[in-house]
């Protein structure tokens, strides 16, 4: 039984055990085209003529490799859509913004000093900051809402989180915009560094996190699940400020690659899936202690979405493991090195892969689980920052 089937049986034991939410559509029987309605298939047309116009518009700076990333992501996004319905209007309002800053910079980045709007608003750094922004904003009323049991602010802290993830990818798309403004040798898609990446980072928890809320109709998770995202926000202020991160600077020779257009974001759909897991087994530790104990879902669900995270990211850190084996061995001509990174980072597959085979082998579950899930953040934060800090390699160039 692979992990999709596992999750899948295990969920639909608990919803029949009225323990995990049910969702409806999981019971119609139809064909998945079937389901889908005139507005679903707008908006794979909406998809297909964004594509196009990039496509068209765009095509100069383009090589083949970033045509075939671009036309792979129609379809999974389309998919996406379908399946969860908010991330159309996200998709949409990005599109929007991105253009309209494209539109006011007239291909002159000075402007961003000087148009309003660019300079409070929808310049990269500005949208960023107020992405940063909002996400501590949400992570306090979410707590607020968790405290005092006020539905408000759950609420309130769930809107800034879906605005916070708009303003975040409508950075790192103008951000991309703006590389290509400083030189046609600099332009590069924003995931090259430890400031962009800690963007994409807090943008990928808070999407699954908000995933996870519509899904299980609750918003408890959030007050944990956001302290991690906030403490990201803590770092990438900190690094702007001591190291002028956020300027944008020339990709260095061994990131002149496309395969970094595939392997970075995959690693980072790991990263966020198992930070996520690790907050949410905080919740499940403190709730399994009494705290708070009548405001956080049940076990049950935490536990739940605790597997759903880690198997997710572990299937995403497992793709994202292979091409950057395949990009060693373009880059450096061997495909692993034992690297001080490579090494950390099958340290990291290794412990989850264990941790999931104990849980589909052996019935993990319980604090146990729990605390193994907090442990692997901390393994994995050793991997992503700590090797970075002490440890030098062929991946020097990501050094604080």
């Amino acid at each position: 039984m692979d992990l999709t089937q596992a999750s899948s049986h295990s969920t639909s034991a608990q919803q029949r055990a009225g323990k995990v939410p049910v969702d409806p559509n999981l019971f119609d029987e139809r064909p998945f085209l079937k389901r889908l309605g005139p507005t679903d298939w707008l908006f794979a047309l909406a998809m297909v003529a964004g594509a196009g116009f990039a496509l068209f518009r765009y095509h100069p700076f383009m090589n083949y490799y970033d045509k075939l990333v671009l036309c792979c992501a129609v379809p999974t996004f389309v998919v996406l859509g379908w399946r969860w319905k908010p991330v159309r209007l996200l998709i949409a309002c990005i599109a929007l913004l991105s253009l309209s800053s494209l539109q006011l910079y007239h291909s002159d980045l000075a402007r961003a000093d000087t148009n309003f709007f660019l300079k409070y608003f929808l310049s990269s750094q500005s949208a960023i900051l107020w992405m940063s922004a909002l996400l501590v904003l949400a992570t306090v009323f979410y707590w607020i809402g968790l405290i005092s049991r006020s539905p408000t602010g759950g609420a309130i802290g769930s809107k800034m989180t879906w605005a916070a993830v708009l303003m975040g990818f409508t950075g790192l798309m103008v951000r991309w915009y703006e590389s290509y403004l400083i030189g046609s040798d600099v332009g590069h898609i924003p995931i090259s560094n430890l400031y962009e990446v800690f963007v994409l980072f807090c943008l990928i928890t808070s999407l699954f996190y908000l995933y996870y809320e519509q899904h299980y109709s609750t918003r408890a998770m959030g007050a944990f699940v956001l302290l991690v995202i906030s403490a990201a926000v803590g770092f990438l202020m900190w690094y702007s400020i001591a190291r002028d991160a956020q300027q944008i600077q020339p990709l260095v020779p061994a990131l002149q690659s496309w395969w970094m257009k595939i392997h970075v974001p995959a690693n980072f759909i790991g990263y966020g899936s198992f930070a996520l897991a690790a907050m949410v087994g905080v919740a499940y530790l403190v709730k399994e202690r009494g705290i708070l104990a009548d405001r956080l879902p049940s076990l049950e669900v935490l536990d739940d979405v605790m597997y759903k995270s880690i198997a997710v990211g572990f299937a995403f850190f497992t793709i994202a493991t292979i091409l950057g084996a395949l990009w060693a061995a373009e880059a450096w001509g061997g495909y692993w090195s034992w690297d001080p990174k490579e090494t950390w980072a099958l340290i990291v597959w290794l412990n989850y892969a264990a941790w999931l085979h104990m849980r589909l082998m052996k019935g993990l579950r319980g604090s146990v689980a729990a605390w193994w899930a907090l442990t692997g953040l901390l393994v994995t934060t050793f991997a992503f920052l700590g090797v970075n800090m002490f440890l030098s390699g062929l991946h020097s160039y990501g050094k604080l």
